[in-house]
Order: C-alpha cells, then sequence, then structure tokens
C-alpha cells in the first residue's frame, strides 16, 4: 500500500505528479453553498488531475458534487450562494481562485470551454445560430465578420451539420436537440481551448445521437490535444470513451484510477455496487439487479465517519467514527476505504459485497390469450405551419402510424426506439389520452378503441400509467396520502376517508415506503421515492394493465435498479401486465419478455427478448444494439461498432418508402419506392425490411 495521496479534509494532500505534468489541477476543492436551512457543504476536499489529450470522467449519483466542482472550476457558481471556501485550481500552473473577474473572462471561452447538459436553455433563442458561434470568436480572438463567418462554417462542417451556411442563419429552434448539442460543442470549440467540460452533454441525446456527438469529442480530443472532462451517470459511456474515472459519493471523492482498473476490480464497495446495479447489453436476464439500499446523506449535516457507512454492508466501526483517506492501494488506483487492501486482495465477492452464485430469477406466469390486442393503431395529429393568405396552413404528423401488436396477460413488453418515434403516443393512445385516428384496440375481449361514458370509465380503472417525471404527475398542494386515495375514493372502491387511509398505508409499504410518508408532500422525498408513489398510485385501482413510459430514465443508477426490482416483484404478485417504454435498451433487456422496436411511427422490428439482442434482423434495430456502450472497457477496446449516420427525419415531412433508408447502411432505390411490410421472417420474429 502507497503513502496518502488526498486525506480527507485535504490536509497534507501530496501531488504524485511531477511539475508541468498536468494541464488541469484541483487539490483540495471544497465549495459551500449558504442557504436559509444552514450551509450546505457540496463539495469537500476533492483533487484530481487532467493531461492534455486525454478523457477524464467525473462519475456518480445526483447531488455528489460532480456539477458543482465543474463550475467552481469556470468560477460560475452562483452568487453569493455559491463560495469556494478552500483548495486551488491550477491551469497551466496559474491558480485561477487568484484571477481577477476580467482576467478570469479572458480564459473562460478562450482556453476553456464548459458544455452544458441542456442545449436548449445554453443557446440564446433570439439570436441566429451563426452569431452565437461567431461571438467568441469576435472577442477572444478578434477576428473580422468576415474570418469568424468562415470559421464558423468550418466548426459547423467539423461537428457534422449539413448545409453550414444556410444553418448559420436559423435559430436554435429549428435545430434538433442532437445538433443543438452539436452546436454547443462547436461554440465550445471555437477559440481551439485546451480543456474542455462536457457535463452530462449527451443525457437529453437518443443513443444513436449520443454515439455520434461522444465519438466526435473523443475523436477532437486525441486529434486537437483538448483536456476533456466528461460529467456523467452512464457508466457504459464511462467504459466506452474515458481514459481515467474519479468516482465521487456525497461531496468527496470515493475512487480514482484508470477506467479499465475501475471497472475490472473496484475498490470502494460504492463503486462496486455501481457497477452491480447497472443492467448490460451483453448479459441476458439471468438474476434481479443489485441494489444500493439507502439514501445518501443530508449535505446540511454530513456525518462524521465515511459518508458511504450508513449504506455499506461491509462497513466496519471505525467507519462511524472517521473518515478514510484517499490511498493508493495498487498503481494508479485509489480509494477512501479502510477495506480497500482487503478488496484489492479478495475483490467484492471476497469481501461479502455480492453473491458469488447469485440466485436465478422466479419464473412468472404468462397466460397463452391476450390482454390487449392492437390492429393497425395510427395516430395523427394536424399542425399548423404558419399563415398563407390569411389562412392556417395545417399539416399532419403520423406519430403512430400502422401499428399492431399483442400482449398477453402477465407479460412485460418493452417498446424502443429515438425520440419522435412514436412511443409515448402509442402509450397516450392506449390510455385514451389521446384519440387515435383508426385501428382498433381490443382490451380483455372488449372494443375500447372509442369506448365512452362507463366504458371508459370501467376500462382506465384496469390500464393505468406510470409517468416518466414524478415530480411533475404528482399534485404538490396534496399529501402523498392525499395521492394515492383519490383515485380510490373517485372510483368507490373503499367505503370511506378511514379505509382509504389504512389502503394507502398497505401500498406504500408494498412499494418499499414507510407509513409516516402518507403526511408528507412530493417536495419533501426524493426521485426514487416520489417514483415509488407513482406506482402507488397506480396499484391503487387494482389494473390488470400498466404503461411504464420511462419510468426509471430520470433516476440514478442505483434508484433506478431498486424500481425495477420493485416493478418485477410486484408483476409477479399481482399478476400484472406492463408496457414499457423506454429508450435505454440495456435496461428493456433486463425487464421485457419481448420488445417492439419502432422508428418514426412505424414498426421495425418485433421479436422475443432474447432473439431479437441476439440475432437482430432490421438494420435499425442493429444500429441501436452498436450504438449503447457496454459498462466493461476491456469489451469495448474489442467491440466493433458502427456509428449510425444522420438524424431522424422530420415527422411533418417523413421520407417516401422506408422511413429508415435516409441513415440506412443497406439502403437501395427500392427502398426509397417501397414501404415494407411487417412480416414473420423466423417463428415469432418480424421484421419490416425488403433485404430479409
Amino acid at each position: 500500500m502507497s503513502a496518502v495521496l488526498q486525506p480527507a479534509g485535504g490536509a497534507g494532500a501530496v501531488n504524485p505528479a511531477t511539475a508541468g505534468e498536468w494541464l488541469l489541477e484541483v487539490e483540495d476543492l471544497h465549495v459551500h453553498f449558504v442557504t436559509t436551512r444552514g450551509v450546505v457543504r457540496a463539495v469537500e476536499g476533492i483533487s484530481y488531475q487532467v493531461r492534455a489529450g486525454e478523457v477524464v470522467a467525473l462519475v456518480g449519483e445526483s447531488g455528489c458534487g460532480k456539477s458543482v466542482s465543474s463550475l467552481a472550476i469556470m468560477r460560475l457558481l452562483a452568487q453569493p450562494a455559491g463560495r469556494i471556501v478552500a483548495g486551488r485550481i491550477l491551469f497551466q500552473g496559474r491558480d485561477l481562485l487568484k484571477l481577477s473577474d476580467e482576467q478570469m473572462r479572458e480564459i473562460r471561452g478562450r482556453d476553456i470551454a464548459m458544455i452544458f447538459q441542456e442545449p436548449m436553455t445554453s443557446l440564446n433563442p433570439v439570436l441566429t445560430i451563426g452569431f452565437q458561434i461567431m461571438e467568441p470568436l469576435l472577442i477572444h480572438l478578434g477576428m473580422d465578420e468576415r474570418a469568424a463567418h468562415r470559421r464558423a462554417v468550418e466548426l459547423l462542417t467539423l461537428v457534422g451539420i449539413p448545409d453550414p451556411e444556410r444553418r448559420l442563419g436559423q435559430y436554435p429552434h429549428q435545430f434538433s436537440g442532437g445538433m443543438r448539442q452539436r452546436v454547443m460543442i462547436a461554440i465550445g470549440l471555437s477559440c481551439n481551448p485546451k480543456l474542455l467540460i462536457a457535463d452530462e452533454p449527451t443525457t437529453a441525446l437518443d443513443v444513436t445521437i449520443q454515439a455520434q456527438i461522444l465519438k466526435l469529442m473523443k475523436d477532437l480530443s486525441r486529434e486537437l490535444g483538448i483536456a476533456l472532462v466528461v460529467i456523467t451517470h452512464n457508466l457504459g459511456v464511462v467504459a466506452r470513451y474515458a481514459d481515467r474515472v474519479n468516482v465521487m459519493y456525497s461531496a468527496r471523492l470515493a475512487e480514482q484510477g484508470t477506467a479499465r482498473e475501475i471497472f475490472r476490480k473496484p475498490l470502494h464497495p460504492y463503486t462496486s455496487g455501481l457497477l452491480r446495479s447497472v443492467p448490460r447489453l451483453d448479459q441476458p436476464r439471468g438474476r434481479k439487479l443489485e441494489t444500493i439500499e439507502g439514501m445518501p446523506p443530508n449535505l446540511l449535516e454530513p456525518p462524521l465517519g465515511c459518508r458511504f457507512a450508513p449504506r455499506c454492508p461491509a462497513r466496519l466501526d471505525v467507519c462511524i467514527a472517521s473518515a478514510p483517506p484517499l490511498v493508493e492501494f495498487e498503481r494508479r488506483h485509489w480509494s477512501a476505504c479502510v477495506r480497500g487492501a482487503e478488496m484489492a486482495r479478495v475483490g467484492a465477492t471476497g469481501l461479502g459485497l455480492q453473491s458469488a452464485n447469485p440466485l436465478p430469477p422466479q419464473p412468472k406466469a404468462i397466460a397463452p390469450e391476450p390482454l390487449l390486442k392492437v390492429h393497425d393503431l395510427r395516430t395523427y395529429f394536424a399542425v399548423g405551419t404558419g399563415m398563407r393568405l390569411l389562412k392556417a396552413k395545417h399539416a399532419e404528423v403520423r406519430a403512430v402510424d400502422g401499428l399492431s401488436f399483442e400482449i398477453r396477460r402477465g407479460e412485460t413488453v418493452g417498446l424502443v426506439g429515438e425520440s419522435g418515434c412514436g412511443k409515448t403516443t402509442v402509450g397516450r393512445t392506449l390510455l385514451r389520452l389521446e384519440e387515435p385516428t383508426s385501428g382498433r384496440v381490443i382490451f380483455d375481449g372488449a372494443d375500447v378503441t372509442h369506448a365512452v361514458g362507463a366504458q371508459l370509465k370501467s376500462y382506465r380503472r384496469h390500464i393505468q400509467v406510470i409517468f416518466q417525471d414524478p415530480y411533475s404527475s404528482l399534485n404538490p398542494r396534496m399529501t402523498i396520502g392525499q395521492i394515492i386515495a383519490e383515485p380510490m375514493l373517485v372510483y368507490k372502491l373503499e367505503p370511506d376517508h378511514k379505509a382509504a387511509q389504512r389502503k394507502v398505508v398497505a401500498l406504500l409499504t408494498q412499494v418499499g415506503l414507510f407509513e409516516y410518508m402518507a403526511e408528507r408532500y412530493p417536495h419533501e422525498l426524493s426521485g426514487g421515492q416520489r417514483q415509488r408513489v407513482g406506482i402507488a398510485r397506480a396499484l391503487a385501482l387494482k389494473p390488470s394493465f400498466i404503461v411504464c413510459d420511462e419510468p426509471v430514465s430520470a433516476l440514478d443508477v442505483s434508484i433506478q435498479a431498486q424500481i425495477m426490482n420493485l416493478l418485477e416483484d410486484l408483476q409477479r404478485e399481482f399478476n400484472l401486465t406492463y408496457l414499457f417504454i423506454a429508450h435505454d435498451l440495456a435496461v428493456v433487456r433486463h425487464i421485457s419478455d419481448r420488445v417492439i422496436v419502432m422508428y418514426l411511427g412505424k414498426v421495425m422490428e418485433i421479436a422475443d427478448r432474447d432473439a431479437l439482442y441476439s440475432d437482430p434482423l432490421h438494420p435499425y434495430t442493429k444500429a441501436l444494439l452498436d450504438a449503447v456502450p457496454i459498462p466493461d472497457p476491456a469489451l469495448e477496446a474489442r467491440r466493433e461498432y458502427r456509428v449510425l449516420a444522420g438524424e431522424v427525419p422530420s415527422p411533418l415531412n417523413p421520407p417516401r418508402g422506408c422511413v429508415f433508408h435516409t441513415r440506412c447502411p443497406l439502403a437501395s432505390a427500392e427502398c426509397k419506392l417501397a414501404v415494407p411490410e411487417l412480416r414473420e421472417v423466423r417463428p415469432r420474429h418480424f421484421a419490416a425490411c425488403i433485404k430479409l
């Protein structure tokens, strides 16, 4: 075991690098936020370094301090609440914390650039894309407008935006999400910065666009020698693109090392728990996901010892009493755990953090007959495209265009595809929140396509929904108990309020919450707890079918695993049937029995889960699977994959013929004319491609 690199609190921190080796050095950084409820210790004593041309990842759960530490580097903390109370941030040997505001403005945007998580809120909606790219060129590099314009065209070409001359005159709302993120990268690269900080740069993007953006950033980092700091919670992204990794937990660093070593043999129980919580695309569903129980501590009153100790199954008494330092237990591999040396010797299994022989999954009771049958479902929307001679000109969005499938009782069917493909519209149409244009929906033998009155009310009792964002779907003025009890009282499933409250307590217990939470309001719960409330509300009416619309995409990976396990347990207990809508193909593989792949309103492929993932037939399905990174750097280094080019066409003007032909590597002239039918290529394996 080597000497201590960074003691907790930062006192006596030792920099192992020789002078001048690092482009960026963060040393013993402490950031506090002063609030009316007290001081939030958002970052406590973190230290890390970045070389020119390498990709360093900062990972951890929401609220651990990843973004705050990067905002501190940029000197963009919200004032006066945010304060850097200790530490140094050295950039090319200069301490950024000692520079004046004017000196920092010269560096920010020119030498250090940042790409924020949501490009739509980072781009000015009333300024053209061209102006926003040219602005730093005019300010920092002193270019004239003609030279800045030429450079802007070069930058848009570099980040893969077609027809750059024309698009410079457009506004942010005229770009797709992936293109807006490319614009943010172009702005970040405009002055040839030496350091680029990307804060969750692909969270809001589809998996194929995510792969394009991250490959672009990695290539530019290598070619131009740009140091890249990527803040993310996606461990697959870290495995595919990062050279080194810093794992944060509750404002402190838990582990540091190369990506290969951290994924191969984590030396901190928290890192090990994160890796076990993530469903993997390369592994068929075997056991339930392992979870990290509990919640991170409150940073207003953090515990004295190890921050992870209350959730750690391997904790010792000393973990509660004092905070462990960050120690180099193996070459270039540090951990802040008193049992780090033991983990290095016997691994997570030897320490009892994971089972050597996990239990196989419990079998599910899937009935042979379908509970839900959907035939040739179409849902179109008329939209205005402007005014022509004082008359509104209308266009038609074919959100769902000829969808047919069946779901058996007790089965989970996954529905996957990129944003705008019609997944959510399918769910909303089944829930009768949208009126179908044509087609039929048969539920439990009854045609509910155009049900009204008592039939619609009865149907909606048996089909419920779990929304993507639990906060926006819960009434902030109602307590949790009132939210769950309301549907029971509306449908008169309980005789009075007292009986409803007893049922609320039972439901809270079933979804893993405490009885006292019935008196709380949504803002007083964490994201994972709010999602459990959403599940309890869906169960209140004793439904037989639940539409799960991206139910875990907004959650941290450890909380995501808890919710997925809960959904599986409830399905077995109550014989529930799920339509599971998601864009994360690894999550869908873990929870689904069959999978439907959609693209631009149409079905590309339907198959049993294992058949689709092991041997996909449609080129689009293959492209989706290629784009998903696997949380294993060694496997990613050997894996051959092609990044799908282009973006999803506008649903207002879909391509003729096969809607995928504009991006398909196998497309021919015939694909541009013929609309392929969904046909059974293999037993129970359907695909819509004329090449099959």
